[in-house]
């Protein structure tokens, strides 16, 4: 991996199902930093220009492309909320993989708050795997606060596959749709 310790790419593992760079677009964050960056020629990452996060822009007619953003916070004491917006051109057939494993092994809570936002072209496919993971023997807590909100125009289709492992984390989760003619959810 990139620019990660031995605990952050057992989290990445864990959340990602990465044990090597994957080939395509990716992001990869470790403890609030940039750990490492990939884009293809279809998929452009670009840090946001005000406050946290990232805006991931699909081509559109991008085909059997992935793209993974996932995060690891080994760091005791760490909070942070980034915004990831996904911008999905039309007659996209992709696959995105996101999460968040928190390894505490301090007496300060850690916390990571992901808003996700999904705007999903015209006849677009949009597969999507999110997957929290937490561990650590310290006092301190292991808060994820994800937010997922997806738009999609007509005859576009999202389907989404969440996981959560060790169901020790405290966890408010929130999700929105927002639905055009002819979407499909699965």
């Amino acid at each position: 991996m990139v620019k990660m310790d031995e605990i952050q790419k057992r989290m990445i593992q864990e959340v990602a199902d990465l044990h090597e760079i994957p080939e395509g677009a990716y992001n990869f964050r470790a403890n609030g930093e940039l750990a490492g960056r990939n884009t293809t020629a279809n998929i452009d990452i670009k840090n946001k220009d005000e406050g946290s996060g990232i805006d991931i822009i699909v081509k559109s007619g991008t085909k059997n492309e992935s793209v993974h953003i996932p995060v690891v916070l080994s760091a005791s004491g760490l909070k942070e909320t980034v915004y990831n917006d996904f911008y999905v051109g039309e007659d996209c057939d992709i696959f995105i993989v996101a999460g968040c494993g928190i390894d505490n092994c301090g007496n300060q809570d850690s916390e990571h708050d992901g808003i996700h936002r999904f705007y999903i072209g015209k006849n677009s496919k949009v597969r999507y795997v999110e997957k929290h993971y937490g561990s650590g023997n310290g006092e301190g807590k292991r808060i994820l606060n994800p937010v997922t909100e997806v738009y999609m125009k007509k005859e576009a289709s999202w389907k989404w596959k969440w996981c959560r492992s060790r169901a020790w984390i405290p966890l408010k989760e929130q999700h929105w749709l927002s639905l055009k003619k002819m979407q499909s959810l699965l």
